[in-house]
């Protein structure tokens, strides 16, 4: 089975749970937990972020990219609805 195909099947499963149903939704301590137990896993050595300072804060800079555009297209959507309704 291709790589395609196979991420699709997956992500149906996923998709079949309302989002308000699924475990880390309700549980944020859950998905904390998890989140250390993962990293926990991987030895210090082999962390890209602990190795690579500047790959961390490309990283940090993208997500604050993407958090800035998602701020700009809703704004850019209420002022478009406000001169609509105007």
């Amino acid at each position: 089975m291709d790589q395609a195909k196979q991420r699709d099947i997956a992500s149906k499963g996923g998709q079949s749970v309302p989002a308000a149903k699924r475990s880390f939704a309700q549980d944020p301590a859950l998905a904390a937990e998890a989140g250390r137990k993962g990293g926990q896993s991987v030895q210090a050595e082999s962390r890209s972020f602990s190795r690579n300072r500047e790959l961390a804060a490309q990283a940090g800079r993208k997500g604050g990219q993407a958090t800035q555009g998602n701020r700009s297209q809703a704004a850019a959507k209420r002022t478009s609805a406000e001169t609509t309704q105007e």
